[in-house]
This record gives structure tokens, sequence and C-alpha cells, in this order.
């Protein structure tokens, strides 16, 4: 019998999908890609390993009602700078932050723009929250580009950066943020009484449940500063940032703190990757990428850095370069400050893409534990934690 051409199609058809439902179910599936480890002295990652919390005191969650006036809360934000069409990254990014622990401790969110927020902002980001929500202009005056600066120069510099593939070095926007980060923010009004913050930006995860007050373990630990992922910067976009420091620093000796306390190892090293040491003029490039940072701001208000932040700026490197907060306060922690005062936090499962710090934990899901990234394998050598794990620690 010869079945019409429609009939002889559907049965095709209806083959193809039968081979291909059976091979769904009987080939291997595609391996999940494992950590991998470039650096052999750094033999175990440490997030392979049963992660924690931190030793000593914490304050659990008792008490801490958001309308509870007398909680035991400190004079501490969560700090976000976003622009009204980042809403929708800003709302996963408080969802996780609220779902893993501000839902226990109810501390405010403080939001910068450099325009007014629009209403639709407002409402989508204070119903993911019960704490108190704060919504700020940036001064002109903090956002402007300084009058100093050459737009001239500043057009070549951008093309030059553009022909080198440094990301958003051609957005003036992008270096206005970086500047701003860098050494203004804590200048804002609505900053005048608050010492710390956690910084948070828009499409970040996280993904452990945090069951302590980080705020209070800050100040009763006397940490100044808090990070999970420690970067390499691409030297092209900062190649005069070493040499300015050092000028300041050789004028300013008394700021640098004694080599057997300070993590200056780190921030020289050219064991690893010397090419970036050479084309960075002597700094590493190593960071703690500051997209995530819990700080205490009065170390950015302190004479230290208040002065090192003015010569770099008036060295134009925000804008003739793209030098970028990361590094800036990377460099200023690692000079003018005792290293036992900056604190990995392991616990706190987090990603920026394409980068994660995922523990191994049972109040962790979500990521894949002990991955760096998801990315391709060569972003891998971006990785300087065993740099700081070298001259430092895991404190």
């Amino acid at each position: 019998m010869i079945f019409p051409r429609p009939m002889r199609a559907v049965a095709l058809a209806s083959c193809l999908l039968f081979m291909f439902l059976l091979y769904e179910l009987f080939h291997s599936p595609k391996p999940i890609k494992e950590p991998r480890i470039v650096y052999p002295d750094m033999k175990v990652d440490p997030n392979l390993e049963e992660t924690h919390e931190p030793a000593g005191k914490l304050w659990r969650a008792d008490d801490y009602a958001a309308d509870n006036p007398n909680a035991p809360r400190i004079n501490a934000t969560i700090l976000s700078l976003v622009r009204n069409e980042e809403v929708d990254g800003m709302v996963q990014s408080m969802r996780d932050l609220e779902r893993t622990w501000n839902h226990k401790f109810n501390y405010p969110w403080t939001f910068f723009n450099d325009v007014p927020f629009t209403e639709e902002f407002k409402q989508r980001t204070r119903v993911e929250t019960k704490a108190k929500c704060r919504y700020e202009t940036i001064p002109k005056e903090h956002w402007d580009v300084p009058s100093w600066i050459n737009m001239d120069l500043f057009k070549e510099s951008a093309k030059m950066l553009a022909e080198q593939d440094i990301q958003y070095g051609d957005l003036i926007s992008y270096h206005q943020m970086c500047r701003w980060n860098s050494g203004l923010f804590y200048h804002h009004p609505a900053l005048k009484d608050v010492r710390y913050y956690w910084r948070v930006e828009p499409k970040v995860h996280f993904f452990c449940d945090v069951d302590y007050d980080v705020f209070r373990y800050m100040q009763d630990h006397n940490k100044t500063y808090g990070f999970t992922i420690n970067l390499y910067d691409a030297p092209q976009s900062i190649p005069t940032l070493w040499p300015e420091t050092l000028k300041f620093i050789n004028a300013h000796p008394e700021y640098v703190k004694d080599s057997t306390v300070n993590a200056r190892a780190w921030l020289e090293d050219k064991q690893r990757r010397p090419e970036h040491n050479k084309k960075a003029n002597g700094y590493s490039t190593c960071h703690f990428w500051s997209n995530f940072e819990i700080a205490d701001m009065d170390f950015w208000r302190s004479q230290a850095y208040e002065d090192y932040f003015k010569h770099l700026d008036r060295a134009g490197g925000f804008f003739y370069e793209r030098w970028g907060d990361a590094p800036v306060h990377s460099i200023a922690l690692g000079l003018f400050e005792d290293a036992s005062r900056i604190h990995w936090f392991r616990d706190i499962g987090y990603q920026h893409i394409p980068y994660f710090n995922c523990p191994k934990s049972e109040k962790c899901k979500g990521c894949v534990t002990g991955a760096f990234t998801d990315g391709e394998d060569f972003l891998y050598k971006e990785d300087c934690r065993p740099n700081w794990f070298k001259y430092v620690g895991m404190g």
C-alpha cells in the first residue's frame, strides 16, 4: 500500500522523534565542569574544604525586627549605585540578599544615582524588604568631570583604551563611576553618620544563608575590609597607577604600614604573572573585586586615604586611563592597613558574572562548590587568591 505523502512525512518525523528520545534516555550525560586549580602551589582550593562561620563572638538574629527601635543594629547600610533602568537587576540582587541574610537583620538599603530615582524604581525596591530604603542623588560636584581634566586628551585616551579592548574604557560615565566609588561616595551627606557598608550591585547572586550580623562581626573583630573574590586587573588599564602610588608614598612614608604587617608583597608580586607586573610598572594588578565589599568607611575617611585619593585624582588617571575603584581601594589597603584587618568572607557564596565564591557548606545552594567561574578555562588564570593566601593567609 502506498501512503499519501503527508502521512509519510508524519511517519518519518515520528521515527526521528522516537530515535531522539532513545538517545536522550540512554546516552552518557555531558560531564559537569569540575573546579580546576591552575597553580600547583595551591594544592587544594579552600572552598573545597568544609566551610564554617568565622570564629569568635557572633551576633544572631534576635530582636532585629525592622520596627524595633532598640534593635542591636549598628550604624551601617547596604549600599548600591544603580540606574533607574537597572531596576530588574537590582530587584534580583535584593531578593537574593534578603533571602540569605537581610530578612533576619533588616539593615537599611541606601541607593545612589546621578539622577533622581523614578517612582517605579522606588516602588519596586521597597516591596522587596521590610527594612528602610533611602534614595539619594549624587551631588553634581561629586559626579561631574573635574575641571583639571583635558577632555580632548580624554577622548584620545578613550580611543586607545578601546583599541586595546579595555572594557568600558570609552564610556565617560564609567570613569565617573570609578572615581566616585574610589573617593567620593563616603562624603555623601546621607552617609555622614554611617560607618559600615555592604556594597551590592544589580544582577549579582548570593547562595549561602548567613546567620550572623556581618557588620557587628567587622566591628567586634576590628576588621576594616571584607572581600569574597580576588582578581588580576588588565595592566593596560592602569599603567601609571603604581608609579603615581610610589610618588605618593615616597612623599608620605609615614602612611605606609611596616612590611611585616601590610600586604605590599601581594601588591608587588612578579612571580605568578610577571607580564602583568611589567606592564603595570611594578604592580601585580591583584585586587579585591569591589562589586562585593563590606567595609569600614573610617578607613576611606582617614588622612592617609584622603591624601592618597586627592593625589591620584589630580594625576588624571581616572579619565586618561581606566583606574578602577577596585585597584585603588586594594592598593591603599595593602599599603596603609594591617593585613590582619582584611577578611576573606569565605562563607558568603557570591557571584558577579563570570566569577564565583562558592564554599562547601550545608548553608549553600545554587552554585558549584569550589567553582571560580562558569566561563572559559582561560578565566581561571585571573584568580589571585593564591597570592593572597601565600602572602597574607586565609583570615
